[in-house]
């Protein structure tokens, strides 16, 4: 089964870093309120990690 995090931007890139705003990009967001979708891997775990003040885990589940 591929699991999956719903995360929600909640704060702004502006006065941040560009790799964290690099790094919200990727994670399929650039908007204050925006929700994505993307799959529970290492990698997105680690992106989610790097921008844990800009973002909110909404829920995690199992498809």
């Amino acid at each position: 089964m591929a699991k999956s995090i719903k995360i929600k931007q909640i704060g702004s890139p502006i006065r941040r870093h560009h790799t964290q705003r690099e790094t919200l990009i990727g994670l399929g967001l650039n908007r204050i309120g925006r929700v994505a979708e993307v799959p529970d891997t290492p990698q997105a775990r680690g992106m989610i990690a790097k921008v844990k003040h800009l973002v909110r885990v909404v829920e995690a589940q199992a498809k």
